[in-house]
């Protein structure tokens, strides 16, 4: 497959899970993959798993969590009130929800999301809990509907490795960000080469799995962005969580989930 045709893959997987129409399109099992939609239960387990509180949790709408991220950005995005936040695939809007109480009503978060029925679920979640320093906009990483200097903080949560051109990604993350703005991402990061069978799984394609780039090349594509200060640490106890996704398959001994820290000058 081909870039486009990558993309659309994923377009079509996660409108379909925002939607609930289809738990077992793309990334089958549902049950045990990144990208299902598992039972309410399940999602809060999940999400506790990958660093959140429970007072985080209570604070958003169970409707914005999808279960689909692998770590917490928020743990080191230290958003401050008053900031602007970019959350780079805001789903639902999960993290958009809890960086909106940290920045306060003086402060302004924006989602950008490339799936309409995502943009549908998170406004509603938005329009549900009063959140008026909440707002999403329908755009793809590489090219956000943004503008330059425009954020203090951008959060991405296990999006990037879903994207073809993640260079470009941080190129625009770099662009909107102001001067001394921070990136704070949680991933996927490419430990060990994947064997060819898993490397041209679709389900694995737009499953946080197949697309995972190598330490070394986010650095690089950091660096080439313009980012200082870069800072990538592997978690190796994420490789429990990881291993449900595709069970039997060993995924979990060639990706880890990774916070991404850089700086913009």
């Amino acid at each position: 497959m081909d870039d486009a045709q990558i993309k659309e893959m994923v377009r079509t997987r996660y409108g379909s899970i925002a939607a609930a129409v289809s738990e077992t399109n793309c990334c089958a099992p549902a049950t045990s993959s990144c990208c299902g939609p598992d039972a309410a239960a399940t999602r809060h387990d999940k999400a506790l798993r990958m660093g959140y509180s429970e007072a985080e949790l209570a604070a958003i709408p169970e409707a914005a969590n999808l279960g689909l991220g692998c770590g917490n950005p928020q743990a080191i995005a230290a958003m401050r009130p008053g900031e602007t936040v970019v959350d780079l695939g805001s789903g639902a809007g999960f993290d958009c929800f809890i960086a909106a109480q940290q920045v306060g009503a003086t402060g302004h978060v924006i989602g950008v999301d490339m799936t309409h029925e995502m943009l549908k679920k998170a406004r509603a979640n938005a329009a549900a809990i009063g959140a008026a320093n909440t707002e999403f906009r329908l755009g793809e990483l590489e090219h956000l509907p943004i503008a330059d200097n425009t954020a203090d903080v951008v959060i991405s949560n296990c999006v990037i490795n879903l994207v073809p051109d993640k260079e470009q990604v941080f190129r625009e993350a770099y662009r909107v960000l102001k001067p001394a703005g921070r990136l704070a991402v949680s991933d996927i990061i490419n430990t060990a080469p994947l064997p060819a069978d898993l490397q041209g799984d679709p389900a694995l394609l737009c499953g946080c799995v197949a697309g995972a780039a190598a330490t070394e090349r986010i650095e690089a594509w950091l660096g080439a962005a313009g980012f200082v200060d870069v800072r990538i640490a592997p978690k190796p106890e994420s490789r429990e969580l990881i291993a449900t996704w595709a069970p039997g398959s060993g995924i979990e001994n060639h990706i880890v989930s990774a916070i991404i820290e850089a700086r913009k000058p």
